[in-house]
């Protein structure tokens, strides 16, 4: 039987991975909480929603740098449950074209 070079690296990083799974859980944890984790798991997120810009890096700075609902103008907030004044990147679910970056209160009232 022939030696199959990718047959092997799947059994080895398996063989790895449950070695080291704590270990790699962890950081993968401490990741997730550093700016650029932060980053990577939002435009994911819109991405899986379907959300559609041509420079998503763009999209993100545009999003973090928008202070106030272009509706509303009520102060936005960042928080992991979602409240009224939450920062939210409003879209055409058709589509996925962006519109705007509205509080979660304007938000719900677009779809």
């Amino acid at each position: 039987m022939p030696f199959d070079k990718k047959e092997f690296m799947k059994e080895y990083n398996k063989q790895h991975y449950e070695k080291n799974k704590k270990k790699i859980k962890e950081k993968q944890k401490q990741y997730q909480q550093t700016p650029a984790g932060i980053k990577s798991r939002r435009i994911c997120q819109w991405k899986s929603r379907g959300i559609v810009f041509h420079d998503y890096d763009l999209l993100y700075d545009m999003f973090l740098e928008t202070s106030n609902c272009d509706l509303c103008n009520v102060e936005l907030t960042e928080n992991k449950r979602n409240t009224p004044t939450t920062r939210c990147l409003d879209h055409d679910h058709e589509t996925g074209e962006v519109r705007n970056v509205l509080c979660h209160t304007c938000n719900l009232k677009r779809r």
